[in-house]
């Protein structure tokens, strides 16, 4: 389950005509910067511009203190809160939290996704409705700075990316101060317990308790 229609609700992003592209979600990561640059010049009216190359729909809240690097586009009722710093090539959904002390940098956010308490999210793809509890992070770049493998018991994918980090499906809740490997997939409707440290690809309608202990939900 690691193919992108494998993973994702593709009618919930902007960037669903981009993904249909790819077989594998890592794939779609080094192109992020390239498309929103082409779909900012797609955008209705409701989207404003607020500085060079970040439009930000009029319906989002974003709070005085926040930072919103360039290139980004930040979706309707989407909340940007207070200390939030976008780094840079952020395409944000619909409805989402990026909450106080949260970085993003080179990620597709679904609609509905929620990232909101001291997440660090980095070369990563986020299904519609993936929750990452406080403190979670995804780890983008392997201690030895080798190129990222995904993992599948006994399947190997090559990446050649230095940094990936994580695919989140649809529907994944993803437990506090947990930390989400370099090139971690997670299925659909999987959850993960706190304090949890992952990596690989863990299947769809799981319950993740440790990466010896992962059982499928009944």
């Amino acid at each position: 389950m690691v193919k992108i229609q494998e993973l994702y609700s593709l009618e919930h992003t902007l960037a669903k005509d981009y993904l249909l592209q790819y077989e594998y979600p890592w794939q779609a990561l080094k192109g992020i910067h390239e498309l929103i640059l082409q779909l900012i010049d797609t955008l209705d009216e409701h989207y404003k511009q607020v500085s060079e190359g970040v439009y930000v729909h009029e319906t989002a809240k974003i709070y005085p203190n926040a930072y919103l690097g360039s290139p980004c586009i930040i979706g309707p009722r989407t909340e940007v809160r207070p200390g939030a710093f976008i780094r840079q090539d952020a395409l944000v959904g619909a409805d989402c939290v990026v909450g106080n002390s949260t970085e993003l940098k080179n990620v597709i956010l679904f609609d509905h996704v929620q990232v909101p308490h001291y997440n660090y999210v980095g070369d990563s793809i986020l299904g519609y409705y993936a929750h990452m509890g406080a403190g979670s992070i995804t780890s983008n770049v392997k201690s030895d700075q080798t190129l990222v493998v995904i993992q599948d018991q006994d399947q190997r994918y090559e990446t050649g990316r230095k940094k990936v980090g994580a695919m989140l499906g649809d529907h994944v809740e993803v437990g506090c101060n947990s930390v989400l490997n370099p090139g971690t997939v997670v299925g659909c409707n999987t959850n993960i317990y706190p304090l949890s440290c992952v990596r690989h690809v863990i299947p769809a309608h799981s319950i993740f308790k440790d990466q010896n202990n992962i059982v499928h939900k009944k």
